[in-house]
């Protein structure tokens, strides 16, 4: 587990330059800074990919949290504006921990928020789910509650977004779930929930600032799109939940999809080479760059931007899958560029399926020979080596 105490968390430098990374297993993500503000146009808490592993869209920005007691407003965000810094709800988030989600604590007088993230493996849907302490409220009349205001962005990853008059603000609302899709050609964005109140009033948030853009030289800043907020009553529950999709869920189940992740990263480190806290946590970080292309498996070259290149997937190989025990994954791998081998050449690019591949690296099936000897080493596989037929990426 990895942890964090409040000289980083309550620090805006120490905490923006850390991020964290959640990743479902397809090539999407999501990801930002300890202080939850974007430093990046690639931060986001939902990054979908339409054609896995490839075209990703950033579609859910970010959620704006604001907790509420005795009536007054403790904003737990934090955003850059061009020339303003705000909210500031670093100087509230005490503890940061990796377990195995990234989970935030803020502390407000006595009361503690726990914010933790993760995504649904095989999907393009992100979880955030808060636990509020104490475990009651006193039983008073005072209101105490929890906004979340959700801002969009609905545009490819190396864009940014900006005010139109394209944008279709309208929503469909069933109970425990908010549907919204603003532009024709990207997917629905959906939001189940189990708030109390729904507040339909749309805004514009304009000219958010990404530093680390800013420092590359790129288009650095965007606007935001908020089309609703979730206000949840806290005095009869001290845990509520967003499951943010591509398809619509029902919210009972979050407890479920969370329980199966944790069991599903568990199970992966039954086979970690070592018991060591630091090997095993390798193991489950190894673990986000190994996604699904069709039938088979291959490797992100790396976050935010990257897709699967050839050279680089080979070069991975040993370490991703060998050392980690995962030699079925090693093989789904292989079968993934062989089967887009042409006159000896193996693809650095892989686009979607059914596109071209780019053949533009000189020594990729050089690797390729290297990544089926170490696999052999590891499994003295015969069969899998002389076998004729290969699958299709």
């Amino acid at each position: 587990m990895i942890l964090l105490g409040p000289e980083i968390c309550c620090n805006l430098e120490a905490a923006t330059q850390r991020e964290w990374l959640e990743t479902n297993g397809l090539g999407g993500f999501a990801s930002s800074t300890l202080a939850g503000l974007n430093t990046r146009r690639y931060h986001g808490l939902l990054t979908a990919v339409l054609t896995s592993p490839v075209g990703r869209y950033v579609l859910l920005s970010k959620l704006e949290e604001t907790l509420i007691v005795h009536g007054e407003r403790f904003e737990l965000s934090a955003n850059q504006y061009v020339g303003a810094l705000h909210p500031q709800g670093y100087h509230y988030l005490t503890r940061f921990r990796l377990d195995p989600f990234p989970v935030f604590t803020y502390t407000i007088a006595d009361i503690e928020v726990e914010k933790s993230i993760c995504m649904i493996h095989g999907e393009n849907s992100t979880i955030i789910h808060y636990a509020i302490r104490p475990p009651r409220w006193p039983a008073t009349s005072d209101y105490y509650a929890l906004e979340v205001r959700a801002l969009i962005a609905f545009r490819d990853e190396h864009s940014t977004t900006h005010y139109n008059d394209a944008l279709n603000p309208a929503m469909q609302l069933t109970p425990g779930l908010v549907a919204v899709a603003p532009y024709a050609g990207l997917p629905a964005l959906y939001c189940a929930h189990d708030a109390d109140q729904v507040d339909t009033t749309g805004h514009w948030y304009y000219n958010f600032e990404y530093a680390v853009e800013r420092e590359r030289g790129l288009d650095c800043v965007e606007d935001l799109f908020s089309p609703f907020a979730l206000h949840f009553d806290l005095r009869q529950r001290t845990e509520v939940a967003i499951l943010a999709s591509t398809e619509p869920h029902d919210i009972t189940q979050v407890a479920h999809y969370r329980h199966a992740e944790v069991e599903r990263r568990q199970a992966l480190l039954t086979t970690a080479p070592s018991d060591d806290a630091f090997v095993r946590t390798l193991v489950a970080a190894a673990d986000h760059y190994v996604v699904g292309r069709g039938a088979q498996k291959t490797v992100i070259a790396g976050y935010h931007w990257l897709r699967d290149e050839g050279r680089d997937t080979m070069i991975a190989l040993p370490g991703l899958t060998l050392v980690t025990g995962r030699t079925d994954v090693a093989q789904r791998l292989l079968l993934t560029f062989a089967g887009v081998v042409d006159q000896g050449m193996l693809p650095n690019h892989l686009p979607a399926i059914g596109e071209t591949p780019e053949y533009n690296t000189v020594d990729a099936t050089l690797w390729f020979f290297e990544a089926i000897r170490a696999l052999w080493y590891a499994t003295q596989d015969d069969a899998f080596i002389r076998e004729d037929t290969v699958g299709q990426p």
